[in-house]
């Protein structure tokens, strides 16, 4: 069978192909150019109008049956007369059959030529033979020897082997019938004759005419069957070029009759080196998987019908599937007689819902688990048949200092830290459980089966050592933690949703414990997390009800001394709890989000406490990231100042480095905004963010100051801080900017920052914060302030209770140290002690040390350790943790003066 005839019989076949190959077969021809186009054939034409026939069809290329007779009719004409014909009438025979025989030349030689010479042509081989032939006869009947009778016979049955010839040119079969029966008319010379010739010779043209009229319609007509005959075959064979769709055909024993050109030309052969082979050969059945290969087989079988089976096509170095339908055919007897089917490509329709599929259950970022994979492996290990296979251990990760890196070097660098993170993930955990990202800085592992807490701790400390190591992002060096929070099924929740709870309550109180640690769940991790839902209950509580109060602690000018301004400090006294400290509520709010709400409050009311304080006294209020990110931040300012009555320049808002961690351009429109109103601006701890030279060449500050950080320790042999401050209050000066020194405490930091240039000083050494009432007063008094407190700082003391035996060259006084440190004690129970005494100090039954006192009032005296106190690795006072010493028949005596 002809391929188009296979394809014609595939009209009839089911198209598995769907609309989505058909649109997309439609768009391929839509899309073909012209030169890329098949030839332009008459039957796939749509005009109206189809062309002339060729010209060169007039007449046959060869008649030699005419020639035949033409011969045998002189012989026999021959054998009638008794002799051959006299001159002329022998040359005209002979010149007849010769022009006759010359017609296949004569075809050859017009084709293509133009209507004249067709018109030559066919006089010169059809009618000019015939005439001579016609006339050759009749001379011979009109010179004796030949009957007419005979010449009848003769050129009728010449003109119809003729005419028989000429069938395809009704115009040439008048023409020759003309031809040979005028000339007997011109040989008797007949009046008579000629009329008739004539009005045949009209009638004639007239039904050539009407001839050509109805074999032109026919013509149309047919050109237009064979159009709408093979426009589906065309059609088909497009579709078939697209690979889109294809066809197939076996017969009764599954071997293949018919395969699409392009499909066995991808396959790697010809059509018809596949005919005959199995169509199961075209697919690679074992990796089709196990539904794909027995679905085939069995319809196959059966000799059943079977839609869109998936199978992967047999194709080298590349991986195609195809999705193949097909029905069972039968001939008139129904009797089965094989398959006939259709194919369809499956592979980006496969390779698309892979990506789907693994986007729904792998991170695109990272490639690792996400969130819902999480959940399922979680959720099918807690679902498990028997209870020894519920086990399993969780660990919740969060990055430390990552939002550092991803809002400083920007968020490719972020998600090129993720990208490494989650590789050393991987390489740290290995075969012992899977890992996954739930998003952003957060990353899961599970644990599958019991593993001993200890095998976990090290696991923990692994990943915490690995995450910790050094990262290179674009060429820098990018430091970051871990904190990880561990859950353990069944002990610590047996539901999913129970085990992640519990890690992250881990996770959070490994992250309260100082980052870079790992925490296992305990039940009064309930009771904390419990505490902070309480915690945030009432402070919503207290912000209703006004219990929040602003304390304001002095700033003071160091060139004269005087107040120049308070800074607003929030403070909280819990109806049951007392005061709550700053940090603690302050943290809570920003979790919670009530930090605008607050900080809006906070900002009205500063500046309604600063509308009755003198006009050279300013105020200056924090102002949280949340607020400064807030778009109506500068209409709430401008509310509030004109609310107070005050000028705009009395107020400064205090803003922290982090408010440039957002977007550039509405960081600067908030600065221009705030600047227009005329309040002024501090940039607060300055020095402890990421890059405060940049946020001073961006932001229009008036006041820098100085962490409390760079403060402390200052005064300390070898300490660094010092030459900090001197370049923070450099830069400052020439960028016309004050400094404020914070957390000023000892008379030796006052003299240090005061050394190094310091404009404003803020501290316990003048002040400490007061209430709006007492800060008010403490104004009403005057401005100048003066420095009261210690020379220098002191080591950090513990307060204690503990009796302990002091020995001045052999006499022992019994002693209560009432605090201590690692250089000294306060100790209660000796009298009027000069200074510089030295005692010997049992300060427990095993630790004894030399002390000097330094200063004694009343009762009290303070003792200087002539070695300082060793700490345990805890950080506590080793010989403190020790037993006190026996004091049983030990002499009481009061040293007295």
């Amino acid at each position: 069978m002809s391929r188009p005839a296979r394809v014609n019989r595939f009209i009839e076949a089911p198209a598995a192909a769907g609309g989505e190959g058909i649109a997309a077969f439609a768009r391929t021809l839509s899309e073909r150019r012209q030169d890329t186009r098949r030839s332009p054939r008459l039957d796939r034409s749509l005009a109206a109008n189809p062309p002339r026939p060729e010209r060169g069809n007039w007449f046959p290329r060869r008649w030699p049956f005419l020639l035949l007779c033409m011969l045998a009719i002189v012989g026999v004409a021959r054998l009638g007369a008794g002799a051959w014909p006299h001159m002329p009438i022998l040359p005209l025979l002979a010149a007849s059959v010769i022009l006759s025989g010359c017609a296949r030349f004569t075809f050859d030689w017009v084709r293509g030529r133009s209507f004249a010479a067709h018109l030559l042509a066919a006089s010169a081989v059809v009618a000019l033979p015939l005439f001579l032939y016609g006339l050759g006869m009749a001379l011979w009947a009109l010179r004796g020897g030949l009957a007419w009778d005979m010449v009848l016979a003769a050129l009728i049955c010449v003109g119809g082997i003729a005419s028989a010839y000429l069938r395809r040119q009704p115009a040439m079969i008048f023409a020759g019938q003309f031809a040979i029966w005028s000339a007997p008319v011109a040989a008797l010379q007949s009046l008579a004759g000629l009329l008739t010739m004539l009005v045949a010779l009209v009638v004639a043209i007239l039904i050539s005419r009407e001839q050509l009229r109805e074999e032109h319609e026919e013509v149309v007509r047919q050109q237009m069957r064979d159009r709408m005959q093979t426009r589906a075959r065309d059609i088909l064979a497009d579709y078939e070029e697209t690979q889109l769709g294809w066809f197939w055909e076996t017969d009764r024993r599954s071997l293949l009759t018919y395969i699409s050109p392009p499909i066995a030309r991808a396959l790697g052969h010809e059509p018809e080196e596949l005919v005959g082979s199995p169509l199961v050969q075209l697919f690679h059945l074992a990796d089709s998987g196990q539904d794909g290969e027995r679905t085939l087989l069995f319809h196959l079988t059966a000799r059943s019908a079977f839609n869109e089976v998936s199978v992967r096509a047999a194709i080298r170095e590349e991986e195609r599937w195809w999705s193949i339908s097909g029905r069972p055919i039968y001939d008139a007897f129904h009797n089965f007689v094989g398959f006939r089917g259709s194919g369809t490509d499956l592979t980006e329709k496969k390779r698309s819902r892979e990506d789907a599929s693994r986007l729904a259950h792998y991170d695109s970022l990272t490639d690792l688990a996400n969130r819902l994979q999480m959940s399922r492996t979680l959720e099918r290990i807690l679902a498990a048949p028997r209870e020894s296979e519920r086990q399993c251990t969780v660990l919740l990760l969060d990055l430390d200092r990552f939002k550092r890196v991803n809002d400083t070097m920007g968020h490719p660098a972020g998600d090129a830290l993720l990208k490494q993170v989650a590789q050393r993930l991987l390489g740290t955990v290995g075969q012992m459980g899977q890992v996954g990202r739930l998003g952003g800085d957060e990353f899961e592992v599970i644990l599958a089966g019991e593993v001993e807490r200890r095998a976990v701790g090290h696991l923990c400390e692994a990943i915490i050592h690995a995450l910790s190591q050094p990262y290179v992002i674009d060429g820098q060096r990018v430091v970051i933690g871990a904190s990880v929070g561990v859950a353990v099924s069944p002990d610590d929740g047996k539901t999913s949703e129970e085990l992640i709870r519990n890690a992250d309550l881990a996770l959070y109180a490994a992250k309260d414990g100082g980052r870079g640690r790992y925490h296992f769940y305990a039940e009064d991790l309930h009771a904390q997390a419990e505490e902070r839902a309480k915690l945030e209950r009432d402070l919503r509580d207290a912000i209703s009800h006004g219990e929040l109060e602003l304390y304001y602690q002095p700033v003071i000018a160091t060139s004269s001394e005087r107040i120049s301004g308070f800074e607003a400090l929030l403070r909280w006294r819990h109806p049951d709890r007392g005061w709550v400290p700053t940090n603690h509520f302050v943290e809570a709010a920003e979790e919670s989000g009530l930090i605008a709400q607050i900080g809006e409050w906070a900002l009205r009311q500063a500046c309604q406490d600063l509308a009755r304080w003198p006009e050279e006294v300013r105020v200056a209020v924090n102002v949280s990231p949340l607020q400064f990110a807030n778009p109506q931040l500068p209409a709430i300012v401008a509310q509030a100042i004109a609310s107070a009555g005050i000028e705009p320049s009395r107020l400064e808002l205090e803003i922290t480095e982090s408010v440039f961690l957002t977007d550039d351009e509405g960081t600067e429109a908030m600065f221009a905004a705030l600047k227009r109103i005329g309040v002024r601006m501090a940039l607060d701890d300055f020095g402890t963010g990421y890059s405060s030279l940049g946020y001073l060449k961006k932001a229009p500050f008036d006041k820098i100051k100085i962490d409390q950080s760079f403060v402390r320790g200052a005064t300390q042999p070898g300490s660094r801080n010092g030459a900090i401050i001197a370049s923070i209050t450099g830069l400052a000066h020439a960028l016309g900017m004050d400094t404020t020194a914070e957390g000023v405490e000892t008379l030796d930091e006052l003299d240090l920052v005061r050394m190094h240039g310091c404009s404003h000083v803020q501290g316990f050494i003048y002040e400490r914060p007061l209430s709006a009432e007492d800060a008010a007063a403490r104004l009403a008094s005057g401005l100048t302030a003066v420095a009261r407190g210690p020379r220098s700082a002191r080591a950090p003391r513990q307060t204690m209770l503990r009796k302990v035996l002091l020995d001045h060259h052999g006499h022992l006084y019994n002693v209560t140290v009432r605090n201590i440190s690692v250089s000294g004690a306060m100790v209660e129970g000796l009298w009027n002690v000069p200074v510089g005494t030295v005692f010997r100090m049992h300060l427990s039954e095993r630790h004894e040390l030399e002390a000097v006192t330094r200063w004694c009032s009343a009762n009290r005296a303070g003792l200087e350790f002539a070695e300082p106190l060793e700490r345990d690795a805890s950080g506590r006072l080793a010989a403190v943790q020790e037993r006190a010493p026996d004091l049983s028949g030990k002499a009481a005596v009061a040293l007295r003066g």
